[in-house]
């Protein structure tokens, strides 16, 4: 048994080509231990980064009456925007804080996916959005990979194990926006949730407020500096490893009363598994210790939406 580490790791990704067992072995027992890794050196362009993100910026700028345009209910929020005072954590009582625009996979004309992702929205006030936001998309796409890839290494299978899961995967950007909140606003900007999806690649959580849910019942906060991504476990892998790698709560906390005038953006990517994917527990994370938690196959598209009515998206 690995002796756990004291804090989540903090690795950079372009130490992965140089030692990439040494990589694996750091991002897996984190992700083991905490279920969420800070990555460095990801190779995503620090201007496209900056482009996606004023672009979005400018979009939550809009009117409401504007925004509200590009809002299909009915839909689970799977494309184009999603209003403030929507989203419930599971189980939770009062809706998060934040509005959200998703940018889906672009698929050709009958592709055989084509039944399970609509097709994406493009505010018409921004003439570089979609280019933009699909650049963000592939780029985010490629790092996942590269990630998926060490885990897989350190779950002891083929590098390229998890390559066709992924391939034409339902996997969505969110464009995210929490507004500033009054200086006595109660409740949290995100209430305790965990993600649904295989890997979540999250950019710009340099502003205090995340926080992980520890074995140990304490809150944790997750600080990247700046540029750095923030990646943790969904649902969906921890399903496939039997709770090896963990899917951890986390939350975002309303900020110091000295901050709550501002507001915070990120860009969180959920890498998805293919719809058609059936999620069935890995042979190598099954024991006499460990027995089988999951022993019902589940296809990813019906997971995903058997999550999305527990959170009140549809």
């Amino acid at each position: 048994m690995t002796a756990e580490p004291a804090t989540i790791a903090s690795v950079s990704l372009a130490g992965e080509a140089r030692d990439p067992e040494g990589f694996a072995h750091a991002l897996g027992t984190s992700f083991e231990r905490f279920g969420f890794a800070v990555v460095s050196d990801h190779g995503i362009d620090s201007a496209l980064i900056a482009r996606a993100d004023a672009a979005a910026r400018a979009f939550f700028a809009l009117p409401d009456e504007v925004k509200r345009r590009y809002h299909v209910p009915g839909t689970g929020g799977a494309r184009g925007y999603t209003p403030f005072g929507i989203e419930t954590a599971k189980d939770a009582t009062h809706v998060d804080l934040k509005e959200f625009w998703h940018v889906g996979r672009e698929l050709p004309e009958g592709h055989r996916f084509a039944q399970y992702m609509q097709p994406n929205l493009w505010p018409d006030e921004s003439a570089d959005f979609r280019e933009t936001q699909l650049a963000l998309f592939a780029a985010f796409e490629d790092t996942g990979e590269r990630l998926l890839s060490a885990i897989a290494r350190h779950l002891g299978l083929a590098p390229d194990w998890f390559d066709d899961t992924v391939a034409d995967g339902n996997s969505v950007l969110r464009l995210l926006h929490y507004p500033p909140v009054s200086p006595d606003a109660p409740g949290i900007r995100a209430g305790a949730h965990e993600d649904i999806n295989t890997i979540t690649l999250l950019l710009g959580a340099e502003e205090a407020g995340l926080q992980l849910l520890d074995r140990n019942g304490e809150w944790l906060a997750v600080a990247p500096r700046e540029g750095e991504l923030v990646v943790n476990v969904g649902d969906m892998l921890q399903r496939l490893t039997n709770n090896v790698l963990r899917s951890t709560t986390h939350r975002v906390m309303n900020p110091p009363p000295e901050r709550r005038g501002f507001s915070r953006y990120s860009m969180p990517f959920f890498l998805h598994f293919r719809p058609d994917f059936l999620i069935e527990t890995l042979p190598s994370c099954i024991d006499a210790e460990r027995p089988n938690l999951y022993p019902e196959p589940i296809t990813a598209d019906q997971y995903l939406w058997q999550r999305l009515r527990e959170i009140k998206l549809v």
